[in-house]
């Protein structure tokens, strides 16, 4: 499928997806929420992919909502106001529950719903001069779709002062607070994610997949009984599965597991 707010490159088992848009700062509209989410499910299906880039064209990685999508919704129905809001949250989530690690590569202006982004993937890299903003207070609205991500990744404190000020909040603080991982200067940001990427490229595909799904489960689960047996049937089933027992016997042999062999970069 051809896309009119993205972009799709492909090397080897590497996936990177681009919101291009840089001429309104890669804002979302109805258009690039749409694309965002099939393009998502599309990569999710690639058996070849195996780990995904979320980045951005121009000098900023997104400026939350489209003005002219905003006067749009002005006029909006409380149904049609519900379509867009549902909409947006099934964009989010197809990110969050993604089978494949996605790195989100940040630069610019991170504001919004653009943040909500950041905190549904699984890791980030941003450079010193990005900036984020939770400004919907401002706007007379609230963070709410964004809210299961952000929360989980800045933690309820943070969330309190950032939801309610609006306040610009500089890369380091985002790091301090657990929304991004590596800070860099722009000029290192692309091998950061690199590093990254051939980390998640090392490892087993399946146990990848099975290891955010365990972060989901256990996250905020009660630590009982019930947790527990479940965390043992998750482990004995992936030790006899079939990348589980290549994985070790190739550690045992001292020899490639089958997963890198032939892999780019490895």
């Amino acid at each position: 499928m051809s896309y009119q707010t993205l972009e799709i490159e492909q090397h080897a088992h590497l996936a990177t997806l681009w919101l291009n848009r840089p001429d309104v700062r890669n804002a979302f509209n109805e258009t690039s929420i749409a694309e965002i989410t099939h393009a998502f499910r599309h990569l999710d299906l690639d058996r070849e992919i195996r780990v995904i880039v979320l980045a951005a064209r121009g000098t900023a990685f997104c400026a939350g909502a489209d003005l002219h999508w905003m006067k749009k919704m002005a006029g909006h129905t409380d149904q049609e106001n519900l379509a867009d809001a549902g909409a947006l949250a099934e964009m989010l989530k197809v990110i969050y529950r993604c089978s494949k690690p996605v790195v989100a590569r940040v630069q610019g202006d991170c504001y919004a719903g653009g943040l909500g982004l950041v905190a549904a993937c699984d890791m980030a890299v941003a450079t010193l001069e990005t900036g984020f903003c939770l400004s919907e207070t401002r706007l007379g609205l609230i963070p709410a779709t964004i809210s299961p991500y952000v929360i989980r990744a800045i933690g309820e404190r943070a969330a309190r002062r950032y939801f309610l000020t609006a306040e610009r909040f500089t890369a380091a603080e985002a790091k301090r607070m657990g929304l991004v991982h590596e800070v860099v200067d722009e000029a290192s940001l692309d091998s950061a994610v690199t590093t990254l990427t051939d980390a998640l490229l090392s490892c087993s595909p399946h146990a990848l997949d099975e290891a955010k799904r365990l972060i989901r489960d256990v996250s905020c689960a009660t630590i009982d009984d019930e947790l527990i047996a479940d965390t043992v049937r998750r482990i004995a089933d992936i030790r006899s599965s079939e990348q589980g027992r290549e994985g070790v016997q190739a550690f045992l042999n001292k020899r490639k597991p089958l997963w890198l062999v032939g892999s780019h970069g490895q």
